[in-house]
């Protein structure tokens, strides 16, 4: 059940302390708190509970203020709700109206608020926040009552993906099968402790022996191939016996639902695996990398170092400064096909195409730059052909100025994989890391404008100083 709240952030002096004093005007979790449209989304995230009886549910500001409180200050979730019981602005943060001790959560809940707040969501509050901090009161009317042409191109846009890396153990065929071979074990366990079928024996797994074979070959720092085919074909016999068993044991149904989950995931990655070791591959289509979480795939991209990571593939866009997330997924994609895509998210935003676009290498497709040139979209980077043997001065330091704007993008993933969490995504299941990738954006672009809120008070703090002297000389 959800019971409707007023989420729009009351006065902090209306915030009752234990002791006296109220809460400063200018802290950061008062003016963060002014800057979030929490209002506009309330009946939104309502939608998610269609029942109207049981215990009602915590509040969108509870929720998403949580969600922003962990990723801003980087805790897991058992520290995000210590901090809020201590602290009175992060109270205040999430909508409490007086002071409390107790914990306003469990850590658990965190997980809920991950399912019930999606990815979409999140980009409709990152880009509403953004719109209501950076556009000037009355902006749009001016610019319909001047006659100001909407074809008119302005700003620049700039487009990169990157990957999310997961939270998992660097996979491999060996590791992958050993893992398989032992929840097949537990099923085995657990189905045998439900029959209890008198007389009965356990199948045997062997289960000492496959381990003994599996540690052989597994602490040996650079076995031969010939070691590891072998290594992977007795691990491929085990996992076959032990689904045999498994057929033959039947009660299925009841087993729980997390073995039964895995016994699904063991089955697939036997199959993967018996394909790539009889036809002698080292890939194969949707492969499963990690039992726990198998939808996450393989992503190639080929930087130094990492050739291959793991996670989520992300296709983002900077408009002034700001980050949004545009696309997310578990398979590899070519990351040229959202351009248009994006281009037009950027005219929805502004009422504009971009005067020009910054890109790297891979997005400058003949496709895309006649598609570009058609809306006269400058698009950054040398033009197709051979290079001419003499480069002017202007074209240079054009190029060189293209490049600069780029980078920009790349300092902004920089900085969500090492100051946020987007460097190792902790989250378990593929909607709920959808949605921390999503809300590392959100806090990014938060930061970006408390930032700028922090300028602004500076500077009239500042001038105010000055005349309050200049007058009293």
């Amino acid at each position: 059940m959800y019971r409707k709240v007023d989420p729009s952030p009351n006065p902090p002096s209306n915030f009752d302390l234990p002791f006296e004093g109220k809460l400063s005007e200018d802290n950061r979790w008062v003016i963060m708190a002014k800057i979030i449209p929490w209002s506009e989304f309330e009946a939104e995230y309502a939608q998610n509970f269609t029942v109207s009886t049981g215990a009602p549910a915590k509040s969108f500001r509870i929720a998403l203020g949580a969600l922003i409180i962990k990723e801003r200050l980087g805790t897991s979730d058992s520290e995000t709700v210590e901090q809020i019981r201590e602290n009175p602005y992060l109270q205040y943060f999430i909508g409490m109206t007086t002071y409390s001790d107790a914990s306003p959560f469990d850590s658990s809940m965190f997980v809920h608020f991950r399912q019930r707040i999606g990815v979409n969501l999140i980009n409709k509050i990152n880009e509403k926040m953004v719109k209501e901090q950076t556009e000037l009161p009355g902006e749009e009317v001016e610019k319909k009552s001047s006659g100001i042409s909407e074809h008119k191109n302005q700003g620049k846009l700039i487009l990169d993906a990157t990957c999310a890396p997961a939270d998992i153990k660097y996979p491999t065929d060996l590791g992958l099968l050993n893992q398989g071979r032992e929840y097949t074990e537990k099923i085995i366990d657990a189905l045998h402790t439900q029959i209890k079928s008198p007389g009965k024996k356990k199948p045997r797994t062997y289960r000492n022996t496959a381990r003994k074979a599996y540690l052989t070959v597994a602490k040996n720092r650079k076995p031969s191939r010939k070691v590891r085919r072998k290594a992977i074909k007795k691990q491929l016999q085990y996992i076959k016996r032990n689904l045999a068993h498994i057929d033959g044991m039947g009660e299925l149904q009841s087993l729980r639902k997390y073995y039964y989950r895995m016994l699904l995931v063991a089955t697939e990655v036997y199959r993967q695996q018996l394909w790539m070791y009889e036809n002698k591959k080292n890939s194969i289509d949707d492969r499963i990398v990690s039992l726990t979480q198998p939808h996450i795939r393989p992503i190639v991209r080929g930087k130094a170092g990492k050739s291959v990571e793991f996670g989520a593939k992300l296709s983002a866009s900077c408009r002034n400064g700001y980050v949004f997330l545009d696309r997310i997924s578990w398979d590899n994609f070519n990351e040229s096909v959202d351009l248009k895509k994006q281009v037009e998210e950027f005219k929805r935003f502004t009422g504009f195409y971009p005067e020009s676009i910054h890109v790297d290498r891979i997005y400058r497709t003949r496709e895309n730059r006649a598609w570009c040139k058609e809306r006269g979209i400058r698009m950054s980077g040398p033009p197709l052909g051979r290079p001419p043997t003499n480069i002017s001065k202007s074209t240079k330091k054009q190029a060189q100025s293209d490049e600069r704007i780029r980078n920009s993008i790349e300092g902004k993933f920089g900085e969500a994989k090492r100051r946020f969490s987007l460097g190792r995504v902790m989250a378990k299941l593929s909607n709920t890391s959808g949605t921390a990738i999503a809300i590392t954006f959100l806090v990014m672009n938060l930061s970006s404008l408390l930032r700028q809120a922090f300028w602004l008070f500076s500077v009239y703090f500042r001038t105010n100083s000055f005349f309050q002297v200049f007058y009293l000389y």
